[in-house]
């Protein structure tokens, strides 16, 4: 059963206060007959996944600018897209994204409008469906991120602690989701949590579903959603190797395919992630004296570093990429951060 006043409350609301992002199409402009472009609804979501909007806004206009539609992203090497996914994090998400934007162009470059269409493409799960084509098609789907969970746990005042609550959560946020203006409800809700029903010191003087907030009501919305204590996370050791030729070329490898950073650029390591070995080329290798420090979902990473300067030799592993086409911006960020720690060991290439 659907809640229309509800419903109809939020989307007033949200045609007063949306953000403005550079991938929507906004209220004013969908009532103006501007509809969204299903490619760039799919990129930001695939982005936003365990990121921030802030970060994204940057990473998406430069995605666009230099791929404008699927079948130009579609057609890029892979090597271009990760060295612009680089800093992103969750790597695994630009593998995906390649993969289903070839299947897209492999329909002639038009995204299905169907959530069970959108999940037959590679790398699309069902949150992205979902958002995908609510936003994108206006399909009565419901879409549920962190901000959304949040919005039901308080509004209903579940008391279920996460991650235990999602299934309660997802049907009350479906029973809420309107027939009329889906895609627009959809970033309401999100933009609710954003903005007003945060995790801390919630705005609830002026939120739209202020009177039937049972959380308010009972003065516990500061508290929900609970969650559940979760363990310490398990710290990583290894070391990565940083090589230097005379003509200012560095050593780097490609990472596997699977795994983490897969498909990057990145130091020869070991001892971290079941990829390594020995060091990858012969040398009169220094300890810089400094610790790369990291945290991935899982656990937390602990890297020493080792520099050399190297004369014109074969490596046992890797290749050295060229001064001129070396750019630490294209490393994923625990590489970067090697990187520039290991930097000034180095003297200057003239």
């Amino acid at each position: 059963m659907r809640d229309a006043g509800l419903a109809e409350a939020l989307l007033d609301w949200y045609d007063s206060h949306a953000r403005v992002m550079p991938w929507r199409v906004g209220p004013a402009e969908r009532w103006a007959g501007t509809l969204p472009d299903p490619y760039h609804v799919w990129l930001s979501e695939v982005m936003l996944q365990q990121t921030t909007v802030a970060a994204v806004r940057d990473y998406f206009r430069r995605f666009v600018a230099r791929w404008p539609t699927v079948t130009d992203l579609a057609a890029a090497e892979d090597a271009e897209v990760m060295a612009e996914w680089a800093g992103l994090g969750y790597y695994a998400r630009a593998r995906n994204l390649l993969a289903c934007a070839r299947a897209v162009a492999l329909q002639g470059g038009t995204f299905p409008e169907t959530r069970d269409g959108l999940l037959a493409l590679p790398g699309i799960g069902p949150y992205t469906a979902a958002a995908v084509a609510a936003i994108a098609f206006d399909r009565p789907e419901t879409v549920v991120d962190g901000n959304v969970e949040r919005v039901m746990a308080r509004l209903f005042q579940v008391e279920t602690p996460m991650p235990a609550a999602k299934p309660e959560l997802v049907r009350l946020a479906t029973s809420l989701t309107p027939e009329q203006r889906p895609g627009d409800y959809a970033q309401a809700v999100m933009d609710l949590g954003a903005t007003i029903c945060t995790p801390r010191s919630p705005a609830c003087g002026i939120c739209p579903w202020m009177a039937q907030c049972r959380a308010r009501a009972a003065g516990v919305q500061g508290e929900l959603p609970h969650k559940t204590a979760k363990a310490a996370k398990p710290v990583r050791k290894g070391l990565v190797w940083i090589a230097r030729r005379s003509d200012g070329a560095m050593l780097l490898e490609t990472r596997p395919e699977r795994g983490l950073l897969g498909g990057m650029l990145g130091w020869p390591g070991d001892g971290w992630d079941g990829v390594g070995g020995d060091a990858p080329v012969r040398a009169d290798w220094r300890e810089v004296g400094a610790v790369v420090r990291h945290t991935f979902t899982h656990f937390h990473l602990e890297l020493d570093l080792r520099v050399a300067e190297v004369a014109d030799t074969l490596p046992d592993r890797g290749t050295f990429i060229p001064r001129e086409r070396f750019r630490p911006a294209d490393l994923p960020t625990v590489m970067r951060k090697a990187y520039d720690l290991a930097s000034g060991a180095f003297g200057r290439v003239e």
